[in-house]
């Protein structure tokens, strides 16, 4: 009695929307959590919180939808398996095991797996999934009819988003206390004892103070090399009064930031160094140009437009104690709103320019594996 009802429900379920409407709703889902999860490593404030709903929901969706596909072509797997149904198996097995790591996530079911945090591990599952996506759609797809797009099947379609965004939203009350990121607090207001983590595999030895400097450099009058005496100090940046080589103060500044780290922590800290607007200013930087780029002394590099990098700092110091190597001493990028890996640590150029640097992100994949 109770496999039968079973069986009658799945049946039911499986016949909700039309065959070629379910696929077109896994196609959407599916560009929709993918477009999202690459837009979520850029998303650092609160206007981009839209971003993971949309993501969050997408993938709520996709269960039900993969759910809804897999009860109704099951039948398949008693044949004879050719090229397309082993492309179909894989690509469901990578789909069940991209959507469980996000929901284990975001449940807190799985916070660590080896080396990786779950967050870490499903956006690694999430970008398999696409090769492997592109060739079943290129095999398998076909669009909806015209019978498909009946005033019926659109209310149940617009059911079935509604139930995503609501069962989305149970998930998040359900699961830990998180930012809308989908981050969990690491070790704020504790100086050095937070998450040390490196963007793919930039992890340079120690940085020696005493054969380091900082060069401001690009569209400025006057190029600076400032080396550790003026800028690091004994305890830290020289306050007001200490001179740069072009004769310009280098003051103090503190600032209190949020660090969002792409693989799932955040830290909140009072972080002190030398404001980046101080820095140009005594470098008499041209006031047309509209980009600064920060180095690494790895060759990592990030850019910021001229306004926002002007707030910024350079820190050398968090929560009153001297940064770490791993959290990149002797300068650390300090810039609000913006993920932890445009933080750029072991900073030893800054250069103000024209326009972006759209090779950054060559850099950052490839950085580190010399």
């Amino acid at each position: 009695m109770h496999v039968q009802s079973l069986r009658t429900g799945v049946s039911r379920f499986s016949t909700w929307l039309p065959a070629r409407l379910v696929d077109a709703v896994l196609l959407a889902g599916v560009v929709v959590a993918a477009s999202t999860g690459f837009a979520s490593i850029l998303a650092g404030t609160a206007s981009d919180a839209w971003v993971f709903w949309l993501h969050g929901i997408a993938g709520v969706v996709l269960v039900g939808a993969l759910a809804a596909k897999l009860a109704r072509v099951r039948h398949r797997l008693s044949g004879s398996w050719n090229w397309t149904v082993r492309i179909s198996v894989a690509l469901t097995v990578v789909a069940v095991l991209a959507l469980a790591t996000g929901l284990a996530w975001t449940l807190g079911v799985v916070e660590q797996v080896g080396p990786f945090t779950g967050l870490v591990l499903h956006a690694y599952v999430g970008i398999a999934l696409v090769p492997i996506f592109l060739v079943h759609l290129y095999s398998r797809f076909r669009t909806p009819t015209k019978q498909d797009a009946s005033r019926r099947n659109a209310l149940k379609l617009s059911a079935t988003l509604v139930a995503g965004a609501v069962a989305w939203r149970l998930t998040r009350v359900l699961g830990p206390a998180r930012r809308f990121t989908g981050s969990t607090e690491r070790g704020s207001d504790d100086g050095n004892r937070f998450p040390v983590t490196s963007w793919v595999a930039d992890d340079p030895d120690p940085v020696d103070a005493a054969d380091w400097t900082l060069s401001v450099t690009g569209r400025v009058d006057e190029r600076l090399d400032l080396d550790e005496s003026v800028v690091l100090g004994d305890e830290g940046p020289r306050p007001s009064g200490s001179r740069t080589t072009s004769g310009d103060a280098v003051a103090t500044s503190e600032q209190r930031a949020l660090l969002d780290c792409t693989s799932g922590w955040y830290s909140e800290h009072d972080w002190r160094g030398v404001q980046v607007g101080d820095l140009l200013d005594a470098a008499d930087a041209d006031p047309d140009a509209d980009w600064v780029r920060f180095t690494s002394v790895t060759g990592y590099r990030w850019s910021l437009p001229r306004e926002e990098a002007e707030r910024a700092l350079l820190a050398t110091h968090v929560d009153d104690a001297r940064l770490s190597h791993g959290h990149g001493y002797p300068l650390r990028l300090v810039a609000p709103g913006r993920r932890g890996f445009q933080w750029v640590k072991w900073i030893d150029s800054v250069e103000v320019r024209d326009r972006a640097d759209p090779a950054q992100w060559v850099v950052t994949l490839v950085s580190g594996f010399d």
